[in-house]
């Protein structure tokens, strides 16, 4: 008899971005064949098992290597009010290609990143604004040093806790593009900064995400 997994849990893990190879329908109609006797079982419910299975594996592979372990913590954060052409300052100082933004109890509302300020400016990427730069009818209008870091950061943040694990990061990561993503401990405090490459570094992973 087959065992039906919950509709959220299967959702979850059907639509759910995974690091592991994808099987197809012919690849576990193939694998069964090779099986003595008969399985009743169906390709979705052995999909559902291969998932399970590689994610159990792979919590017990990098189990106790945690975001907390990984972070870094050497880092000055913005604030909201901060204006831009401070805040650019912070940040290029700090050698970080984006900086999470706290309020004044300490807790993430934000991040500011190098795309940030490209996207103020009009511009795809740096090259971009240095071509517009050279032309004689470009212009450089925008006041900086009056705008605050609240009007340009990306909110909310997408944050882990010191706590999470090789997949709970992995799947941060997934959910948007950044290289860096803030570190928060149980009241939602910032307490440092995860780099993507650390974290591949860690877990001798290449920049595919």
């Amino acid at each position: 008899m087959t065992q039906n997994l919950p509709d959220d849990l299967t959702g979850d893990l059907v639509g759910e971005k995974s690091p592991e190879l994808e099987l197809t329908d012919d690849d576990i109609l193939d694998a069964m064949q090779h099986i003595p006797g008969y399985l009743d079982i169906t390709t979705t419910d052995f999909r559902l098992i291969y998932h399970l299975a590689f994610r159990h594996a792979l919590e017990r592979m990098f189990v106790g290597v945690t975001a907390g372990r990984l972070m870094r913590r050497a880092m000055e954060p913005l604030q909201p009010n901060m204006t831009l052409d401070k805040a650019a300052k912070t940040l290029a100082d700090s050698g970080y290609k984006g900086l999470p933004v706290v309020d004044a109890s300490g807790y993430v509302v934000g991040m500011l990143t190098e795309t940030d300020f490209l996207k103020r400016l009009k511009a795809d990427n740096f090259l971009q604004l240095l071509l517009r730069m050279l032309e004689n009818s470009f212009e450089f209008t925008h006041r900086c040093h009056e705008t605050p870091v609240s009007a340009a950061m990306t909110q909310p943040a997408v944050t882990v806790s010191q706590n999470a694990g090789f997949l709970e990061i992995l799947e941060a990561f997934y959910r948007h593009g950044g290289r860096s993503m803030p570190v928060v401990g149980a009241d939602g405090r910032l307490l440092g900064l995860l780099l993507r490459k650390d974290f591949f570094a860690a877990y001798k992973l290449k920049d595919s995400l």
